[in-house]
């Protein structure tokens, strides 16, 4: 495993790392056991970094890790966590000074710790990051000695490069991956100049990535990828990165017929991800150790050729483009 600079943070952290929220919720059946299992292989391997949120499966992700942490005693592992997704309402009022306080006691008794390591506004409304006072609540929890640093987590470029202006941010998660290529282009710089880390995240597209959905895929009720195809419960770009399900598999096929050799389509998108230094790490999900173990492979592939990083550009603007470019 190869790790890097988190921010201004001093932390090295995993090229891949770890995503908690299927084994929290929204992604179909998942079983403890092989969660936790999925959760030791990770570390067994390198990993020294976990992102959750306190809503998944309303704190169980976060036990989750708890349990983790406990079992490897003296390890250094690293937990980003977030809030603010338990407003019934995603309003910019919500985030207040005693709403975040709420929010990050409940998910110290989850994690069962005195200080959170990272902290990240869960996606909020895009008012929110024209609140300064909002970040001034953050510094006031970082000064309360609850949280060590904070961060975003956003859905919008827009969103990022004003959350990099105030400058208690350490890191911001993003949604980047072979089908949501805007990110790299204005705020990835951005953010180097100002030495804010990155996290990719949705670094598979829910799945699509893999290459191994077809149109006749189906996903339980309370997997996202059903319920929220279009956005009825959130941000649609969450689900499928918003690319279109049947156009996303097309563009999946002339990509399988670039990277035809050797590693799978799920690992040359991981490490398509980690073509870009401007990426501390990328955050893809597993409920299974050998979803690990097949995640963490990518980081040992070699650089992909010019022609490879041309090719996956190409397909980009020949299918996906059109669809999310200027909406994310």
């Amino acid at each position: 495993m190869r790790y890097r600079e988190l921010g201004r943070t001093g932390w090295q952290v995993s090229e891949i790392s770890f995503g908690a929220w299927a084994i929290g919720s929204a992604w179909g059946q998942v079983d403890d056991a092989d969660s936790m299992a999925a959760l030791h292989a990770a570390v067994d391997r390198g990993v020294n970094f976990i992102d959750t949120a306190d809503v998944y499966g309303d704190g169980h992700s976060e036990r989750l890790i708890a349990q983790l942490k406990r079992q490897r005693p003296g390890e250094q592992i690293i937990v980003a966590t977030k809030a603010g997704r338990r407003l019934p309402k995603q309003v910019a009022e919500g985030y207040s000074a005693e709403n975040l306080n709420t929010w990050i006691d409940s998910s110290l008794q989850n994690l069962d710790t005195d200080c959170l390591d990272l902290v990240q506004l869960h996606c909020p409304p895009t008012d929110v990051y024209y609140m300064p006072e909002v970040f001034g609540y953050l510094d006031d929890l970082v000064k309360a000695g609850k949280i060590r640093y904070y961060g975003v987590s956003v859905e919008r470029v827009e969103e990022a490069l004003k959350a990099i202006e105030y400058p208690g941010v350490q890191s911001v998660q993003i949604i980047f991956n072979m089908f949501r290529h805007r990110p790299s282009e204005l705020f990835f710089p951005e953010a180097k100049r100002r030495k804010v880390g990155i996290l990719a995240r949705v670094p598979l597209a829910s799945g699509l990535l893999t290459g191994k959905m077809s149109r006749e895929s189906s996903f339980a009720a309370d997997d996202h990828r059903n319920f929220n195809r279009y956005g009825q419960s959130f941000d649609r770009g969450e689900t499928f990165s918003g690319v279109d399900f049947e156009t996303g598999l097309q563009a999946v096929e002339e990509l399988k017929a670039v990277f035809k050799d050797g590693a799978t389509l799920a690992q040359v998108a991981l490490r398509w991800i980690l073509m870009f230094d401007a990426v501390s790490c990328a955050i893809p999900g597993a409920k299974r150790p050998s979803q690990v173990e097949d995640n963490i492979a990518a980081a040992d592939l070699p650089p992909l050729t010019e022609v490879q990083m041309a090719r996956v550009r190409e397909i980009y603007g020949k299918y996906v483009r059109a669809q999310v470019h200027h909406r994310w």
